[in-house]
């Protein structure tokens, strides 16, 4: 199952209101003694007339944000659509449409607004990354393979984009380069797996794949050369669950060697005893 990790900034805003008599919202001046319903003091209606009547608006993109903070993909598309119609050379309302339609599955609208975002700003890095992902979804690996390497050249230090590059490459059954990409995308960031989501939701990462025994293997191999035993146990067991069949492959392979002597590694290496026949 696809699976297309995407958030957006949620906005908030802290305020400190009271409610008049009349209904009207207003901001409580600090120090000023709290209007009563009838016969308020002049102390009170002074401080009352010096209070500032707030009216909180979001702007159109805020609005749009919102819109997919909820899911509701198909407003928020049609809010930034009328902010790209607006301004047409600015690339992030560009990219935001084509994530919009994106979280539709209209992946050949969506690749056409990433597309257009790129052309309007060739250093994009966001609009190239989200240009492979489309790419990946249709299983057209080498196209994604050279959008996320195109990426990686306008920002080399985005660690979704290694990563990105990495499950291309898997794609692809180009494993030692996944490896490869996998190691920088963890040297750049040590918990890039346990994000949820991505940067100030611009950038997309599809993390579907097929070979799901073979992958968690490879992170375990990356985990491995980095030192996090942790991780590289948790990959293994994940591999030795789906029945990855050359798990033992661990005990000759230079990159665990760091590793093997622990005995939780070595716990989940072990072969599984023989079932019982006993009724």
């Amino acid at each position: 199952m696809t699976r297309i990790i995407v958030a957006f900034p949620v906005i908030v805003l802290l305020l400190t209101l009271s409610i008049s008599s009349t209904g009207q919202t207003f901001v409580e001046t600090p120090g000023a003694p709290v209007a009563t319903r009838a016969g308020q003091s002049q102390t009170q209606l002074a401080a009352e007339s010096s209070v500032i009547v707030v009216k909180p608006e979001l702007t159109d993109e805020q609005l749009a944000d919102l819109y997919m903070v909820r899911k509701d993909f198909r407003e928020a598309a049609l809010s930034y659509k009328r902010l790209a119609d607006q301004n047409p050379r600015n690339p992030v309302y560009l990219n935001k449409l084509g994530i919009a339609m994106h979280q539709q599955a209209a992946l050949a609208a969506a690749l056409k607004y990433y597309e257009r975002a790129s052309k309007v700003d060739p250093s994009y890095a966001d609009a190239q990354n989200n240009i492979g992902t489309i790419w990946y979804q249709r299983k057209k690996y080498g196209r994604a393979i050279k959008a996320y390497q195109k990426a990686i050249t306008i920002r080399s230090d985005m660690a979704v984009l290694h990563s990105n590059l990495a499950y291309a490459y898997f794609g692809e059954k180009k494993y030692e380069k996944a490896i490869s990409s996998f190691r920088q995308a963890l040297a750049l960031d040590p918990q890039l797996f346990e994000h949820s989501s991505s940067r100030s939701g611009s950038i997309l990462q599809d993390r579907s794949v097929g070979d799901r025994g073979r992958f968690y293997f490879l992170l375990a191999k990356s985990f491995a050369e980095a030192g996090n035993v942790e991780r590289c146990l948790i990959y293994l067991r994940k591999a030795k669950d789906e029945g990855y069949k050359e798990l033992s492959s661990v005990k000759s392979d230079i990159s665990f060697a760091a590793v093997l002597k622990d005995p939780a590694i070595q716990e989940v290496l072990a072969p599984k005893p023989p079932a019982s026949t006993q009724p």
